[in-house]
């Protein structure tokens, strides 16, 4: 049995720090590490599960290939790697860069080999980039870059210090996402002089603590959220000074907003005005307030609009950059890039655009099943799994034969492997180096390098060397860089000198086609030169002195003492020396400014795409209405005490709640005579699936839940079969936001068929086609 040793959570974007005993090759214990700079020891009951990622039957030990009769083959990696290669090579030179796509580049906090996944897409002369960031918070995103100047402007939350919380559209108690969330949320519901407030369809662990719910119908945010800001215009409740001192647009919004009808739009929502009203002058008048948003608005109808919205309750309240408000945070690495709007990119066959160098999952099966010349032929899948977790499983389902290459990256045989002419095996995240580049805190900003704590299994490699391997195979860069390794060893015994700087710089200068690959010949060189293996920490020796040329004074407020180029190496060396993590930074509120990028300065109000969704809304009828044939609103993806993402495939991890029962409130149950662990057909015009129910009164009437991360294939005693519901089979891809592509999981139209008791569940893996 091995000493506890540090490393992180991988299952959730605060990837808390923990400590793991290994015995056997097995996790024989987790716990929170006390020694993490931001977590200090916390950690939820997931974690605890994590011996079910490392260990299943699912692990891929060998690169495969497909056969013509869709069995699999073993194969060495030489063979693997050279016929990859060739194959993207010949597609890239006859069809062009563009008829090849990526997905993916990382699992949940597990970042550091999709870095290297940018000089793979180089080398593949593709600009298009797919992964679960679009398929969720790119709206986000693009609102953002309006008002604040960059895409790559990100808001996180003071809820420590605030007066007022307000949560929208999220459940912290489970998707967490926040600071030690069950620790905080139990502070804020216990101390009488701060208030919470949650919106939410369904009474959520969070809503149980809060001082307010407003359950609203599912999609109808944007009418609560522009009823509360109409609210303020009406009661003369927007902080004017504010406005004054960091806006520009106020005359175009408040124009718009002065039509929302206050009291309509509520009932549209299902809410009672005078509360509504009382929200909003709670929020307007206290001290501090700070809004917390996620996936239940940007899954939503008008999810854009929402993000917008959104915003402006801290905006127009007058609480950006306060203790207690909403804040901008650093990024060690951004996980996100910008896009000019001017200059942006369209994909060949839904003309969806980039944002944030990122096109939504939702289009790609488009993108790939037509007969259009300029169609996807070609697509590499790393640490993602679109064929069960991207929007309308059917059509990826029938994409994914159309392709004539598809490569996928993964520790396990998941549902999109078995579509792949080629299997590539990973080390697990426990089993290389790793990092989350989800370093999203304020004002003390953390980064954790993460030491492998397990062998690699054998057969496996960390995805920066399968990059490297493909690269090279592919002729973009050579096998060896002779006096670049030698000069990075020498570096690294006299960083002082910037030997390497100097030898790197003039390399890519006098190779202008090697800079697109400039993280890899990272990795092929100074990463060699790097202690205990940590080739892959390479690349963070470039963030550190990007980080340091920008935050230095903050970096000095937790107790770094070099300048100018000493300090980027002050911070890589202590980066690589802090098995448990370290704090980088500690900013100012007032440095809420330096974040803003409008040249100005300014946060810039109106957004003229937004306020005409914004007035469109005002048109008659009562919101979202369902047709007769599918009365039901089903919320995909709820969070739950044992579901996780695709990460966790074997089915015994879970404690409780193993089927994923479908959620009914009992009114509902009854009139359709289901009862409690009943079985029942969910069909949507997409697709149906069978689920099992629990009758409970958290809903809404005429709404039903259903959790996401079932539905993955797993051997058993009678063969491969999936358990619980994979919800996907009933989304489709083509409801999405006009704006950013993102999917209306949280409103998915559907009825219910009881099954009688003589049907039996379905043992075949795939869902039913309506």
């Amino acid at each position: 049995m091995t000493d506890f040793q540090p490393n992180a959570c991988i299952l959730c974007s605060r990837n808390c720090g923990i400590e793991v005993q290994i015995e056997d090759g097995r996790f024989k214990r987790v716990r929170g590490d006390k020694a993490h700079p931001v977590t200090a020891g916390y950690v939820c009951q997931k974690a605890g599960r994590l011996d079910y990622y490392q260990n299943h039957a699912d692990r891929l030990r060998s690169p495969l290939r497909r056969r013509p009769d869709g069995s699999f083959e073993q194969v060495s990696w030489p063979t693997a790697i050279a016929e990859i290669a060739a194959k993207l090579v010949a597609l890239r030179d006859q069809h062009g860069g563009h008829s090849l796509a990526y997905y993916g580049g990382g699992g949940q906090g597990n970042h550091l080999g999709g870095v290297y996944g940018s000089s793979l897409r180089a080398a593949m002369q593709t600009p298009y980039y797919y992964s679960a960031l679009a398929q969720e918070k790119t709206g986000d995103f693009w609102v953002n870059g309006r008002l604040f100047g960059k895409q790559t402007c990100h808001i996180s939350e003071d809820l420590e210090h605030t007066d007022f919380a307000f949560f929208l559209g999220t459940n912290p108690w489970q998707s967490h996402g926040i600071h030690n969330a069950r620790l905080l949320l139990k502070k804020l519901s216990k101390d009488p002089q701060r208030t919470m407030v949650v919106v939410d369809p369904r009474r959520t662990e969070t809503a149980e603590l809060a001082d307010i719910h407003l359950q609203l119908k599912p999609g109808t945010d944007a009418y609560l959220l522009s009823a509360m800001l109409a609210t303020w215009l009406e009661e003369d409740l927007v902080d004017m000074t504010f406005i004054d001192q960091h806006t520009e647009g106020l005359t175009e919004l408040q124009s718009v907003l002065q039509e929302v009808p206050i009291d309509d739009f509520c009932r549209r929502a299902g809410l009672e005005p005078a509360t509504v009203r009382e929200v909003a002058r709670g929020l307007a008048r206290a001290q501090s307030a700070c809004v917390r948003a996620d996936l239940g608005i940007q899954h939503s109808r008008n999810s854009t609009l929402n993000s917008y919205l959104e915003k402006l309750l801290f905006l127009l309240s007058g609480n950006l950059g306060n203790r207690g408000g909403n804040v901008f945070h650093s990024f060690m690495l951004p996980l996100i890039g910008h896009t000019s709007e001017k200059r942006a990119l369209h994909t060949r066959v839904t003309k969806m655009r980039e944002i944030s160098k990122l096109f939504p999952p939702n289009v790609l099966p488009a993108e790939i099943d037509n007969d259009q010349p300029d169609r996807l032929r070609g697509l590499v899948v790393d640490s993602a799994n679109p064929a069960l977790s991207g929007a309308d499983t059917g059509a990826y389902t029938r994409a994914f034969e159309r392709l004539e290459l598809l490569v996928v990256i993964d520790v396990a045989m998941t549902e999109t492997a078995r579509h792949a002419h080629y299997v590539l095996p990973a080390s697990s995240q426990f089993e290389k180096w790793e990092a989350t580049f989800f370093n999203l805190d304020f004002p003390t900003n953390y980064f954790h390098l993460r030491r492998p704590i397990m062998p690699p299994l054998p057969g496996t490699l960390p995805e920066p060397e399968i990059y490297r391997r493909l690269v090279v195979a592919m002729g973009a860069l050579p096998e060896r860089f002779p006096l670049l390794e030698r000069i990075a060893r020498l570096d690294r015994k006299l960083p002082r000198m910037r030997l390497f700087q100097a030898a790197l710089g003039a390399t890519l200068a006098l190779r202008k086609d090697w800079r697109a690959l400039a993280p890899m010949l990272l990795y092929a060189t100074l990463g060699k030169a790097l202690p205990d293996g940590a080739a892959a920490a390479a690349v963070l020796w470039y963030a550190s002195h990007q980080y340091a040329s920008r935050h230095a004074p903050a970096m000095r407020r937790v107790g770094f003492s070099e300048s100018g180029y000493a300090l980027g190496e002050e911070l890589f060396a202590k980066i690589l020396s802090s098995p448990s993590g370290l704090l980088i930074s500690k900013h100012d509120y007032p440095d809420t400014w330096d974040f803003i990028k409008h040249p100005d300065k300014r946060v810039h109000l109106a957004i003229p795409e937004l306020l005409a969704q914004l007035r469109a809304l005002g048109g008659g009828g009562e919101g979202p209405q369902l047709h007769d044939d599918f009365p039901f609103v089903l919320l995909c993806g709820e969070r739950r005490s044992y579901n996780a993402n695709t990460i966790y495939r074997d089915p015994r991890w879970r404690r409780t709640d193993k089927q994923g029962a479908l959620r009914i409130h009992p009114e509902d149950a009854a009139a359709l005579g289901i009862d409690d662990d009943a079985r029942v057909r969910v069909r949507s015009r997409r697709g149906s699936l069978e689920a099992s129910v629990h009758v409970c009164d958290s809903l809404r009437r005429g709404v039903v839940s259903l959790p996401h991360g079932y539905g993955m294939e797993h051997p058993g005693a009678d063969g491969r079969r999936a358990t619980g519901p994979s919800i996907n089979w009933l989304t489709d891809a083509a409801d999405r936001d006009p704006i950013a592509g993102t999917p209306y999981h949280k409103y998915v139209p559907v009825r219910l068929e009881l099954l009688k008791p003589a049907e039996k569940p379905a043992l075949a893996v795939a869902q039913q086609n309506a």
